[in-house]
């Protein structure tokens, strides 16, 4: 069976609209998630689920439910790992100006304006928005016309005037690639994911993508804004917390099972990454449940 290139996704609105929206249920893993981008600024919501988030530069794991808009052309993965029986994921994309160049240059869509702006790093929404929003934005799968148009313009306006979220990419580094680059970093990410539980030397990864090492080196920090090393790492440590949520293993058979030789050195990554102690994110975790 022929691979799937990474490549630019081609969003298709249906017939008729400048709005795509796709509502799914129970995912059962029919299609794999891999590395792609698009110039269409995508909304997602999941109402009840878990996975990973993998956008631009920023790895971490959910398990309940999530809100996030993604601006134009920022890379990311696939969200869903499953979704519990009664779950759903509606994800609502459009292009910046699909409702013309400057409708929202003008001065009563400042706050969008800038919420797209936010976008390009981005934005993941507390509890209080999800609660207010998720119903509405799944509303716009059964909707039509100008009815679609003035729900999303609604929606829009209440994430704009939310102080509820966070910047996912906030260190300042915009993540956008060109589509050369992309092929590229899809398959130094592929590589990770299916590798990070071992050793992965900078050796091996260079020659896969046939770099001498201080090439493949500056590249990578060049287009992610991180060392490989730290990927990586953050790659384990993530997995670590969806272990940690999901699983009965202790914690130290967590940190050898996500591919660190040294318990030390895990933990002292895992305060690094979380700020706190894997045993105080799993205590955590457990009252959060109870």
């Amino acid at each position: 069976m022929k691979k799937r290139k990474p490549v630019l996704e081609k969003i298709s609105p249906t017939f008729g609209s400048s709005i795509h929206v796709h509502k799914h249920g129970a995912y059962v893993g029919e299609s794999k998630p891999y590395w792609h981008f698009h110039p269409e600024i995508e909304l997602v919501y999941i109402n009840k689920g878990n996975g990973k988030r993998h956008i631009g530069n920023h790895l971490s794991y959910y398990n309940n439910s999530q809100l996030l808009l993604l601006g134009s052309n920022l890379p990311h993965y696939g969200f869903v790992d499953r979704l519990t029986l009664n779950g759903s994921e509606t994800v609502v994309q459009f292009r910046p100006d699909f409702l013309g160049p400057d409708f929202f240059n003008i001065q009563e869509m400042t706050d969008i304006r800038y919420l797209f702006e936010r976008s390009k790093k981005g934005v993941l929404f507390g509890k209080k928005t999800k609660e207010k929003l998720g119903s509405k934005i799944e509303g716009l799968a059964s909707t039509s016309g100008i009815e679609k148009i003035l729900l999303l313009l609604e929606v829009l306006n209440e994430l704009a005037k939310s102080d509820d979220y966070k910047v996912l990419n906030a260190d300042g580094f915009v993540f956008e690639i060109e589509p050369q680059d992309n092929a590229k970093i899809n398959m130094i990410y592929k590589h990770i994911s299916e590798n990070f539980q071992k050793q992965i030397s900078l050796n091996e990864m260079s020659e896969k993508v046939s770099m001498s090492i201080p090439a493949f080196c500056r590249y990578f920090k060049k287009v992610t804004g991180k060392t490989f090393t730290k990927l990586v790492n953050e790659y384990r440590i993530v997995h670590a917390t969806k272990l940690l949520s999901e699983s009965q293993m202790s914690i130290t058979d967590i940190s050898f099972e996500c591919g660190f030789n040294n318990f030390s050195h895990f933990n002292k990554l895992f305060k690094e990454f979380t700020d706190k102690s894997a045993s105080k994110y799993r205590k955590e975790l457990k009252h959060l449940v109870q």
